[in-house]
């Protein structure tokens, strides 16, 4: 495969990532929209909210992170030189994660009120919300072990460059969970237990379904104990600080946790619908390009080729802007529309509507290094290089905490987004620069022009939408119709008026993209 070739393969497995992720987040906002609906943002949607971010944190840190940053190397080691062994290495990890992540489930259950107690401490007050949060958690605990399969299938899948399936797979916890809602919430002391119920089913289904196209790649689910195999412990040494390293992001929204359940009630909800917003670009793009090109900057590590890992590490990066820069200036611009359409109805007013878009616009700030972590943290890790990515995590960790304690008395819950922004960022830069000393060269400038175009293009495009769509209408109730029609006709605008000023700017992402379009309609 030329290198050209490799940048449309990069590309094209992004795509379908993209795609099936894509149908995933939409589901996501389905299933959010209908919580939305029957719990509004109160004390009681704040219970689920904290007991759901431990399995939600787990999915994104597993499913989204550091099991494909840490299998995906070294099986990719394994099938250059003996893809038997490679087989036989992914029976014994399954082996290892059922045994150990059992176990971890087991304790998480006995001890879900001191977990709760350190996620929530504010809840402690308050002896049904606390009571009620544990008992959700201890409901959900086993969807840990149903995601660990799951994320370890996925790596194996991804080694082999299956792409779609593994990122579709998330679809089915968001149709559990709507199911269970619909069929079990009359049926039901307390309600919210339903959502609970419908997390563990979809954490299986998200492993049940990958299995199919797992038999056919040639891999076996057949129980191994060779826990003393030398790819088990490389992965092993692989996975915990690559959990850290790419979890940054995901700890700091357990900081911002912590912090709200000291303010107002429905702080936690607010901050919880919005980072769900921010997360469509950060999983449709950021995870997507992140998870595609990791394969083949492995194999270019592997091979010693790192001029190949630069061009593609630059490319994946550029593009990867290109992309969600403008969705996050979409986001700031259009911010209340978009709450008022997705979640006011119901139990959710105005007032909801209002805390959920400020948090929105600060969390906005922080996708495009959100995203830039993802491909730069994978750069390291193809390289097998999991310090690095660890030391700059605690300083944004670090940095993440000292912000949210400044701003959260001066702006309540959006100081702990905008905390969690400027956090991202400063992790990013620091990976960025070290990549760069690494690599000792990575297309600084040409990545720093190309953003500088995106940036411009995206700038304007978010102040055309503002102007479009501005108004008292996205302050009431109803007329769904007329507003998804507005909201629609505006994005369409903006994205014509984003594509036309990066042609304009000359920029080679735009060109690369329309080339692309070309070849696949000729195809």
């Amino acid at each position: 495969m030329t290198h050209v070739d490799e940048k449309r393969h990069i590309a094209k497995a992004a795509g379908l990532m993209s795609i099936a992720t894509f149908i995933s987040r939409i589901l996501g906002y389905v299933r959010d929209m209908i919580l939305a609906f029957f719990f509004g943002a109160t004390g009681l949607s704040d219970t689920f909210f904290v007991a759901f971010r431990i399995p939600n944190l787990l999915r994104e840190l597993f499913a989204e992170g550091s099991m494909s940053a840490a299998v995906i190397p070294v099986l990719s080691e394994y099938h250059g030189r003996d893809p038997v062994e490679a087989n036989r290495l992914v029976r014994i990890a399954l082996t290892f994660i059922f045994i150990v992540v059992g176990i971890v489930t087991i304790l998480g259950i006995v001890f879900a009120p001191f977990i709760v107690s350190v996620i929530a401490p504010g809840f402690i007050n308050f002896p049904d919300k606390f009571n009620l949060t544990v008992l959700l958690t201890r409901i959900m605990f086993p969807f840990l072990l149903f995601i660990s399969l799951a994320a370890l299938v996925m790596g194996a899948l991804n080694t082999k460059r299956i792409f779609f399936m593994p990122a579709f797979a998330p679809v089915m916890l968001n149709i559990a969970i709507i199911a269970t809602v619909f069929i079990l919430y009359r049926h039901l002391g307390n309600p919210i237990i339903a959502v609970a119920v419908g997390t563990v089913i979809g954490g299986f289904l998200q492993f049940a379904i990958q299995t199919p196209a797992f038999f056919k790649s040639g891999y076996r689910i057949r129980p191994d104990y060779n826990f003393r195999h030398q790819g088990l412990k490389k992965i092993l040494m692989l996975i915990l600080p690559a959990t850290l390293g790419m979890a940054v992001s995901q700890i700091n929204i357990v900081v911002s946790n912590i912090l709200a359940s000291f303010l107002s009630g429905g702080s936690i909800t607010y901050l919880f619908y919005s980072m769900r917003l921010t997360q469509f670009p950060i999983g449709v793009f950021g995870v997507a390009m992140g998870m595609a090109v990791l394969p083949s900057l492995s194999e270019h590590a592997r091979n010693k080729e790192y001029d190949k890992l630069r061009d593609d590490f630059s490319f994946a990066l550029r593009l990867l802007f290109f992309i969600t820069v403008p969705a996050m200036a979409g986001l700031i611009a259009l911010r209340e529309p978009i709450v008022n359409i997705l979640f006011q109805r119901g139990r959710f007013d105005y007032a909801a509507t209002s805390g959920t878009a400020q948090a929105l616009l600060f969390y906005s700030m922080g996708i495009w290094a959100v995203v830039g972590v993802r491909v730069t943290t994978a750069s390291f890790y193809s390289m097998q290089d999991t310090k690095t990515p660890v030391k700059v995590a605690i300083v944004a960790l670090t940095a993440n905490i000292i912000l949210s304690i400044i701003l959260m008395k001066p702006l309540k819950h959006s100081g702990l987004a905008l905390a969690n922004a400027l956090a991202s960022g400063v992790n990013f830069a620091l990976l960025f620069f070290f990549l760069r000393q690494k690599l000792k060269r990575i297309d600084t400038w040409r990545i720093l022009h190309s953003f500088t175009k995106t940036a411009i293009a995206s700038f304007v495009m978010g102040v055309v939408g503002w102007m479009l769509l501005h108004g008292k209408i996205w302050q009431i109730h109803g007329g769904t119709l007329n507003k998804v029609f507005y909201l629609s006709g505006t994005i369409a605008i903006c994205i014509m008026v984003y594509i036309s000023l990066s042609y304009l700017l000359k920029s080679e992402e735009v060109s690369y993209v329309i080339e692309m379009i070309k070849q696949k309609l000729r195809s």
